[in-house]
């Protein structure tokens, strides 16, 4: 993508885009672009063990591996060689951790009749079901956050409302098919906090109009792994770490190149929510 493409598609000149741009995100549009093959050859460098770093390289748009190198250890302070047995080692301590004091919630697979499909049963307390299967396309309307977000409770609110009270206007809440979700566009466990890119969101018609800060896009077909779980405030990051730590290495899938999300199909009680944790998946 040149600079002259992404001016004409916001129609402004170059040099107005540039300027523009970078006032709201903090980077230039090729600051930009080059973190985000970053930290997308960094997420792949620790989820695909079989692929060579050049072959990620060259994946995530970079034709040159020494200039990718270079790049990789700017951003990250070590080499991707480096970073890639730094988190490899960190996992297989992780893993031999939970093998000895979490065996009881390891997941156990079996085969559902009734729906024709593989699922998982856990006696991990918070850990509702686990099943994978293939999730249509859907259009959202949504308000997006850059930069940290955890825990700030004031700024969720204020943009969950904002988004509410646009599609309660409208004539956009409630019905059969109505989804709130959490879309992540970014891994947070590589990118900087003040970097992260997620996104509040409404599953709407296609044909919405929006406008402002409302933006419209596509959530596109794949398949997901889907995990439920009926926890509080302090358990999201133990459902994370278990989905990571427990599920994926004795799965037979691993994360797909696609964004995540966590849907609330039912309002919070006494302090518990059950969410729906949507991560795309794709064979080993």
């Amino acid at each position: 993508m040149t600079l002259e493409e992404l001016a004409a598609v916001a129609s402004f000149s170059k040099f107005h885009f540039n300027r523009i741009f970078h006032s709201m995100v903090g980077e230039t549009p090729f600051q930009f672009i080059l973190r985000l093959r970053l930290e997308k050859a960094a997420t792949l460098i620790q989820a695909n063990k079989n692929e060579s770093i050049s072959e990620i390289a060259f994946k995530c748009g970079f034709s040159d591996i020494s200039i990718f190198s270079r790049s990789f250890r700017n951003y990250f302070g070590i080499t991707a060689s480096q970073y890639r047995k730094e988190k490899l080692e960190l996992s297989n301590k992780s893993q031999q951790n939970s093998n000895r004091v979490q065996q009881q919630d390891k997941a156990v697979m079996y085969f559902c009749p009734e729906l024709q499909t593989i699922k998982w049963r856990t006696k991990m307390e918070i850990n509702k079901g686990v099943e994978v299967k293939e999730l249509p396309k859907m259009t959202v309307a949504y308000i997006r956050n850059l930069g940290p977000y955890n825990g700030d409770k004031v700024l969720y609110q204020k943009h969950r409302n904002k988004l509410f009270s646009w599609a309660g206007a409208r004539g956009l809440i409630g019905g059969k098919d109505f989804k709130y979700l959490v879309l992540y566009h970014d891994n947070p466990k590589v990118a900087l906090s003040d970097n992260l890119r997620m996104s509040l969101c409404i599953a709407v018609p296609p044909e919405t109009k929006v406008d402002g800060e409302i933006g419209k896009m596509e959530v596109e077909s794949a398949k997901y792994a889907i995990f439920r779980f009926e926890l509080t405030e302090q358990d999201f990051l133990k459902a994370w770490d278990w989905i990571y730590g427990q599920w994926f290495p004795n799965s037979g899938y691993q994360p797909d190149d696609k964004n995540y999300y966590e849907t609330y199909p039912e309002e919070p009680k006494d302090g518990k929510y059950i969410v729906d944790f949507c991560i795309p998946v794709k064979a080993v």
